[in-house]
Formats: structure tokens, sequence, C-alpha cells
């Protein structure tokens, strides 16, 4: 099959700033070249996936190949964004990856029980979340293997997905304690 040169665009959603800040500068330091959103909070999150508000043209706010969400947010906080993306059926099968400071076993079995893809407790150095973006990339864009007919922009080459041109593998999520 032909390989493509889109790139992947990754969607995350988070409130903090900083926190923000550090993934983008984990996902450069692993030398992905990804079309990277930033959303604060749920309510945003939804309307960026729906089209809604300023979010209404879709080359703005394309579809997420991934998104990294937070659960601890205002207005709407993960758990209720997660809620109404695996309950609507254009949406949910995009991958989630939970990316948070909770390591509360609720919220773990919680957004599991939603749909969750993967939940990952937020490192407390930089580097290992470069080690963790590392592995949740390369796992999700590299490794997996979706249904026939999944809604995604990607094409298969022999077993690899293929990334953006610019981009180089990465990586799966891990709690390091």
């Amino acid at each position: 099959m032909a390989q493509t040169t889109l790139p992947v665009t990754i969607l995350i959603a988070d409130d903090d700033p900083d926190d923000q800040m550090l993934t983008r500068d984990a996902l450069l330091e692993n030398r992905l070249y990804n079309d990277l959103h930033f959303v604060s909070d749920g309510q945003e999150l939804m309307d960026y996936l729906l089209h809604r508000g300023v979010y209404t043209a879709p080359e703005t706010s394309p579809r997420p190949d991934l998104i990294l969400l937070d659960l601890n947010m205002p207005r709407k906080d993960g758990r209720e964004a997660l809620r109404e993306i695996k309950e609507n059926t254009e949406l949910r099968t995009i991958p989630i990856v939970i990316l948070t400071t909770s390591k509360a076993e609720e919220d773990i079995l919680r957004t599991y029980n939603l749909g969750v893809n993967s939940f990952i407790v937020k490192p407390v150095t930089f580097q290992a979340l470069v080690d963790i973006i590392r592995v949740v990339t390369e796992y999700w864009f590299t490794i997996v293997r979706l249904p026939p007919n999944y809604p995604t922009r990607w094409q298969f080459s022999e077993e690899r997905v293929v990334p953006h041109e610019r981009a180089a593998p990465i990586g799966v999520f891990y709690d390091p304690d």
C-alpha cells in the first residue's frame, strides 16, 4: 500500500499550561513532529471534537488520532468527557489515554469501565515523561493494528503503520511507582 505523509494528530486535554508544555517538549524530545492541539477542559474537548464554537472549521480541529486526557479539569472533567466520547458512535473509536496525577483505584476502574484505552499516572521527572511518550506513541502508531475500515487517516505498510515522514516512532504509558 502507499505510504501516507499525513502527520499524526494528537489532542491533549489538560488544564495545566506547564503540563501541556512538558508533554509538547516530550514529543519533541522524541523527534516527533506531529499536529498537536491543546484544550484546557472537558467542555472545550467536546467542542473541539464536535466542531462547535471556535472549533467549527474542521481544518483547525482535525479528528485526533490519539487523545491524551487529564481527569481533573474545570467545567467538565475528563471522566465526563470520556463518557460522552465513548457514547458517541462517531468518536468512540478514537484511542484515549488517560494521563493524570490520580492514582485512585476508583478512577482507574471507572475510566476502564467507560472505555478508556490506557491509564497512565503522570511521572515526576521529565525524562520519565519522555520515556512514556516514546512508548505510547510507538504502541499506538507503530505496533497496534486497527480493525478493517477503522476511521483513521493512517495507511498500513507491511506490519507497520507509517507515520508522518519526519516523525520518529514513539511509545506506551506506565506508572513509575
